[in-house]
């Protein structure tokens, strides 16, 4: 197996025939944090989009492996069995679908994956009552509709409570610091900051530094038109917020 949890070569992607990514090279190992910055529109949540396997985006050319397993040749639902969660953006709602039933699903799909039996119904609302209190999400979430009528950060820390649930390999977080208040905003770092041990690793998206005051990565990348343009330590969050990314 490779020593990389993640290795992107000479990614290059496209959406609608316009290419968006043009040679992305990156390399994430087990317990790393990596942050991807950049501004709109340089590709980051296009990468994420193609990490993901949504269909609409077309790798054209490189590589991706994930745990040493060509990544492009899964399906979106094997990425998400393999131990890959996607926070979006933009959560969507789904309505006449309650998040107990909805995650019931999910966790039971990749125990199936796994060659495991489903979950007993105790052990299942065990598990989770222990991560809503974890999010501090109210029990009553727990009957209602996926994301339906919930303010900007109910959805977001709902997402949070998914990815504790589901206890990822790689979790990717595509701008979900985007319109937290402070106390969102450390709901989503404390879950980020759990869930990190020596063998899972997280991305996380953002054109912010706000979220990486309370999530200390181990590498930053700056995402420009497409390409990194700079890869080191956490002195570039600094660069970004004092001189914004036309310094690079």
């Amino acid at each position: 197996m490779s020593r990389e949890l993640l290795k992107i070569s000479g990614l290059h992607a496209a959406v609608e025939g316009k290419e968006i990514l043009h040679g992305i090279d990156l390399e994430i190992k087990p317990g790393e944090i990596h942050a991807v910055m950049g501004p709109n529109g340089a590709g980051k949540s296009t990468l994420s989009a193609v990490l993901a396997g949504k269909p609409q985006y077309t790798v054209t050319e490189g590589s991706i492996e994930f745990l040493g397993r060509d990544l492009l040749a899964m399906s979106p639902e094997q990425r998400s069995w393999a131990g890959i969660f996607l926070s979006f953006q933009y959560p969507i709602e789904i309505p006449g679908v309650s998040i107990t039933s909805f995650m019931k699903t999910a966790i039971n799909s990749k125990r199936a994956a796994e060659g495991l039996e489903p979950l007993k119904g105790a052990d299942f609302l065990k598990l989770m009552r222990e991560k809503m209190a974890f999010v501090k999400m109210k029990p009553e979430f727990a009957k209602r509709e996926v994301n339906v009528g919930f303010s900007g950060g109910e959805k977001k820390r709902n997402e949070i409570f998914q990815m504790a649930m589901l206890d990822p390999v790689l979790s990717i977080l595509d701008e979900t610091d985007s319109g937290l208040d402070v106390d969102a905003l450390k709901i989503v770092a404390e879950g980020v900051n759990a869930l990190r041990s020596p063998s899972k690793s997280a991305i996380i998206i953002t054109h912010y530094q706000k979220l990486l005051d309370y999530v200390e990565p181990d590498v930053v990348h700056v995402l420009k038109a497409g390409k990194i343009v700079r890869t080191g330590g956490r002195e570039i969050v600094d660069i970004i917020e004092t001189q914004g990314f036309d310094s690079f």
